[in-house]
């Protein structure tokens, strides 16, 4: 059996083409030669992430600069510390103001700190030039329920909400960051997948810009950096620095690696010198590929807030995101970022080249044709019944915190209708819950998820990694 490095090696060099992260695209590189030269330790002249004095210090705040923050501090534990550090400074106990699409790292900061979340539940999402929702993508998170929900729960101690989402959905952070700050509350912004905003008049600006008092970047989902690189940014003198400072040392490696904060450190200086000439010749290949897919009939490109990313829906001719995924890559060899329902999403950034774009095109126009061909032939498909459904509010029934340390039984999946879940049950990507521990499990929560794996779609959290079985908290009676 082949082992990793040489199915790595194999991969890289064949001619599949990445539409997925990281943002560098195996091809924008960081100039470093083989990584494994630059692999050292704390050793003299090079700093301490832990205590940064000299040249780590200056490199954060070279960071801090290019997004307009007042201190930067570098990630090699990913955006996933980033979020477990900032909720953890801002709540130690108590309630927090939660958007239910949040990614499993924000649950896990409930659970670790035994927090109570409220819920904020996304609106609907309508894409840029058309009239109707698309029911499949969350829409963003409304400024006036948030609004609402802070006027309700005077008690919450911060806000948290993902913006973008991993689709490009951005809500409108500088509504919500006044709202949070009436009140005297901070409001963290999960960002990860917004590193490049604020870089271009194409993007949104940057959550930092627009008031947030935290605010997590994965550098390498969207931008020139390496796997696990992210920024945490701070704001203002709503959050604990001295608390967030120790957790930065509790969730991140007491080993950082010089590999990936070197990363940083030359993502940051490649922006500061050339993200106007980066970005300018995204935005041309982006028009490029909107004018030449403007024809498509039963496909469709709808479009979020960030025009990188590329959602192809297949819903007019009944195929699900799967068969989308798999036509690009077994046809086209393109690799996509995910696929789910009946959508799948092209992740693009300053990594790419126009032959990729090209291709991309050239496939679309391809599988489109193929599809009105099976119409003509009267072959035309059945419309799939994969359609994904937004997030259920689900009944909490108690805290994360309190299922996962009560008694728990596994019961089949298709038995557990009415038990309070003791996992979690989340699409991946992008790792968003549609069961935390301490809900209940609904009839329409249970046919989606049964739907979803039954489809083939990849549906992590449970133990079991067949998703038969799932530990729900025993109680002295069943509710329905």
């Amino acid at each position: 059996m082949e082992d990793l490095y040489e199915k790595l090696r194999k991969y890289c060099d064949s001619d599949y083409y990445p539409f997925h992260m990281p943002g560098h695209k195996r091809r924008l590189g960081m100039g470093m030669g083989d990584p494994l030269g630059f692999d050292i330790t704390e050793i003299e002249g090079f700093d301490n992430l832990h205590h940064p004095e000299g040249i780590l210090l200056e490199a954060q705040r070279r960071a801090a600069r290019l997004y307009g923050a007042e201190e930067t501090h570098f990630l090699v534990n990913g955006s996933t510390a980033g979020i477990l550090c900032a909720i953890g400074a801002c709540v130690p106990s108590g309630r927090i103001l939660m958007a239910r699409n949040s990614h499993r790292a924000a649950y896990h900061a409930l659970s670790l700190n035994r927090l109570e979340a409220v819920w904020l539940y996304p609106g609907k999402f309508v894409p840029e030039g058309e009239a109707e929702a698309w029911e499949e993508l969350n829409g963003p998170i409304l400024a006036a329920d948030a609004e609402a929900a802070l006027e309700a729960c005077p008690d919450v101690r911060a806000v948290f909400i993902t913006s973008p989402t991993y689709n490009g959905v951005c809500s409108d952070v500088a509504a919500i960051a006044r709202a949070a700050h009436r009140r005297g509350l901070p409001l963290i912004v999960d960002g990860a997948h917004g590193a490049h905003f604020g870089m271009h008049p194409l993007f949104p600006e940057n959550a930092v810009r627009q008031g947030a008092d935290l605010v997590i970047h994965s550098l390498h989902k969207t931008l020139p950096a390496p796997t696990q690189t992210a920024l945490l940014h701070v704001q203002g003198d709503r959050v604990d620095r001295r608390r967030l400072r120790r957790l930065l040392a509790v969730y991140q490696t007491s080993s950082p690696s010089y590999v990936l904060m070197a990363g940083i450190d030359r993502c940051v200086g490649l922006l500061e010198r050339e993200k106007d000439r980066l970005f300018g010749e995204l935005a041309g290949h982006l028009d490029w590929f909107r004018r030449e897919t403007g024809n498509l009939e039963l496909l469709r490109l709808p479009k979020s807030d960030d025009p990188s990313k590329i959602l192809i829906s297949a819903e007019r001719a009944g195929l699900t995101g799967l068969e989308i995924q798999k036509f690009l890559r077994e046809e086209a060899r393109l690799e996509l970022e995910m696929a789910a329902g009946s959508y799948a999403l092209a992740l693009t950034s300053v990594g790419d080249d126009r032959e990729g774009f090209v291709r991309l095109a050239t496939a679309l126009g391809q599988l489109e044709e193929r599809l009105k061909r099976e119409k003509r032939e009267g072959r035309s498909r059945k419309q799939q019944s994969g359609k994904f459904a937004g997030y259920f509010k689900n009944q909490t029934a108690m805290s994360i915190s309190r299922a996962e340390e009560s008694p728990q039984q596994q019961v089949l999946l298709e038995e557990s209708l009415g038990l309070i879940s003791g996992e979690y049950i989340f699409r991946y990507p992008p790792g968003v819950p549609l069961a935390v521990p301490g809900e209940r499990i609904g009839s329409q929560l249970l046919e989606q998820i049964l739907r979803e794996r039954d489809l083939g779609y990849d549906i992590q959290g449970p133990e079991d990694p067949g998703m038969r079985r799932l530990w729900t908290v025993k109680e002295e009676r069943r509710l329905l």
